[in-house]
């Protein structure tokens, strides 16, 4: 250890430290985009206490940090990100059943929910099937359809916010919006009680089959992508605007915009961060100048010094 060691680099080598760090890691492992230069630190913190130490010294040191998860929303730029990416380990992936309610830690993958409550005959997560992503993101964006959405089953949720410490809400106490929610932007989502309804096992199966089948007949699910790349203005597609501007199936280097569904952009193998940003710009100034809508992006961008202005 170097004699002026940072604060950041003394917690990280500490034998006592609760987590895996990667120094310098390609976030091209982290994320389901495959696209990503090196973060300063990969650190998956295993423990409630190795995170919020981990995250007060990044607080007190100005060091830029972001949650990741599974990395299923998620585009970093090809120079990469200088600060702390942070995955949750160990003791957030738990989950148990209790008084007909789902105890989830954010590290936790929806999936695994999805599949549990099928299990117990219970109904109420049909919508997440086949979802890629954690519990904990599914919240922050309130994952789900226009019609329904994980919001609606937050009984209650954890977080750590730095300077505030940890805080437990009930779910009526959040705003959920469509793709948004009232979390603040340093606030970490650490575990959340979910309410299910039971149901006949019959209609769960049968509900669940066709929302897969549907996602695997409207998505490019074969390849990696980030999930949808905007966020749908109210009462408009931006697949179906894609589509009616004629740029489906329309590439910037290895990346492509699917010729399955116009708000996904694919790699298909090589793509760099610089070539879907390419294609992020270029649909969102045709739709802009075509339907005079301004797009928001779903997925997050992270390491990119220029802000999207859609």
């Amino acid at each position: 250890m170097a004699r002026h060691a940072s604060p950041l680099q003394s917690l990280l080598v500490d034998d006592r430290f609760d987590g895996d760090v990667y120094p310098n890691e390609p976030m091209s492992r982290h994320t389901t985009y495959r696209i990503g230069g090196p973060a300063r630190f990969f650190v998956r913190a295993n423990s409630v206490g190795a995170l919020t130490g981990l995250i007060d010294v990044c607080a007190e040191t100005n060091v830029p940090w972001v949650v990741v998860g599974r990395g299923s929303n998620v585009l970093v730029s090809d120079e990469g990100f200088g600060g702390v990416a942070v995955a949750l380990g160990r003791d957030f992936r738990s989950m148990r059943f209790e008084d007909g309610r789902f105890f989830v830690g954010a590290g936790a993958t929806l999936s695994s929910v999805v599949q549990d409550a099928f299990k117990r005959n219970l109904g109420g997560f049909e919508f997440a099937v086949g979802t890629p992503g954690t519990v904990g993101g599914a919240l922050r964006m309130n994952a789900g359809a226009r019609d329904e959405w994980i919001g609606e089953r937050v009984a209650t949720v954890t977080t750590y916010r730095p300077g505030a410490g940890l805080q437990r809400r009930r779910g009526d106490e959040l705003s959920w919006g469509y793709r948004t929610s009232s979390f603040a932007p340093d606030e970490i989502i650490i575990e959340c009680e979910l309410v299910a309804d039971v149901a006949d096992p019959f209609k769960v199966r049968d509900k669940m089959e066709a929302n897969l089948a549907r996602r695997k007949e409207t998505q490019p699910l074969s390849q990696p992508t980030c999930g949808s790349v905007f966020k749908n203005p109210e009462g408009a597609s931006v697949g179906r605007m894609v589509e009616e501007l004629g740029l489906k199936g329309y590439a910037q280097g290895k990346a492509r915009i699917s010729a399955v569904h116009g708000n996904f952009i694919v790699n298909e193998g090589g793509a760099t961060a610089a070539d879907v940003r390419s294609l992020m710009d270029e649909i969102a100034a045709r739709v802009r100048e075509a339907y005079g809508v301004s797009l928001l992006p779903e997925v997050r961008l992270v390491g990119f010094e220029e802000p999207f202005h859609g």
